[in-house]
């Protein structure tokens, strides 16, 4: 009896240990096929050539919008040699006084390291802690997972982000959008956050997002 009890623990250990890591890769690299025809997830390899693993789409920084700020999304839709490697990334350029919007990504940690200037940088976590400091050149900051996180060029020239995540998608959800869309009912927004009808209307035209 003894025997057996230990047999079927050992069976459900390594049953546990196999489900909680990702299984090993059964080839060098998938090359992300942008051909919508094709069956396969993965370019054929002997089609690979370097520059399927070089990206040059940051050299610059993007369009800015109404926060001041520019960020260019570095994942295998536009860089292919990045898929099923398990990570991306992403440059942010900040204008003086320039903003990103409290946000969260769903599905990755995120480390941010600073290029040029000054960044007030923090998130918070679910006890509603903020950790957050000015973060200047050359320094790192990273954000765990799912917990709201924010910047703010407080500099005097413009900043630049260089941001790494542990997913090929790590998705992203602003929470002035999520908030303040039209998705949600006004009157419950009112309520919510204490503000009239009126709050709600003129923030969602400053926003733009209704």
């Amino acid at each position: 009896m003894a025997l057996s009890v230990t047999v079927l623990f050992v069976i459900l250990l390594h049953g546990y240990n196999t489900l909680a890591s990702d299984p090993d890769s059964l080839q060098d690299f998938c090359l992300a096929n942008t051909d919508s025809r094709a069956n396969t997830p993965c370019k054929n390899s002997s089609l690979a050539t370097v520059e399927d693993f070089i990206f040059s789409g940051i050299k610059s920084s993007g369009k800015f919008g109404e926060t001041g700020l520019a960020s260019i999304p570095v994942n295998p839709n536009v860089f292919p040699g990045l898929n099923a490697l398990g990570m991306s990334l992403v440059r942010a350029d900040l204008e003086v006084g320039g903003v990103n919007v409290p946000h969260y990504h769903p599905r990755a940690t995120e480390i941010a390291v600073v290029l040029e200037g000054q960044v007030y940088s923090g998130f918070v976590d679910t006890q509603n802690r903020v950790f957050a400091r000015v973060i200047e050149k050359g320094e790192v900051m990273v954000f765990p997972k799912g917990l709201v996180h924010f910047q703010m060029n407080v500099g005097d020239k413009p900043a630049t982000i260089l941001g790494s995540f542990n997913s090929q998608n790590p998705g992203l959800f602003r929470i002035p959008t999520a908030v303040f869309g039209c998705g949600i009912k006004g009157e419950l927004l009112e309520k919510a956050f204490g503000l009239s009808g009126k709050d709600i209307s003129k923030l969602r035209k400053k926003l733009h997002l209704c």
